[in-house]
């Protein structure tokens, strides 16, 4: 797994101890997600897409969903 600088990862300025706000290129429409920001973006820190012996995109799956808190 590839692991990108911030300047790549996010698509956000950083400044000095702030967190980033999505991932830039991550277009997520689930939106029962903790991690979804209420528009299409993920804000988790990292995402992982599994499984490694998926043959195409049917058979993968976020393995970073967390459920919203409602």
């Amino acid at each position: 797994m590839a692991i990108f600088g911030p300047n790549e990862y996010f698509n956000v300025e950083m400044g000095e101890g702030k967190l980033p706000d999505h991932i830039r290129g991550i277009v997520c429409d689930v939106k029962n997600c903790a991690y979804h920001d209420g528009d299409s973006f993920c804000t988790a820190r990292r995402i992982e897409v599994g499984p490694s012996f998926a043959n195409s995109s049917g058979q993968t799956a976020c393995a970073t969903f967390k459920p919203k808190n409602l």
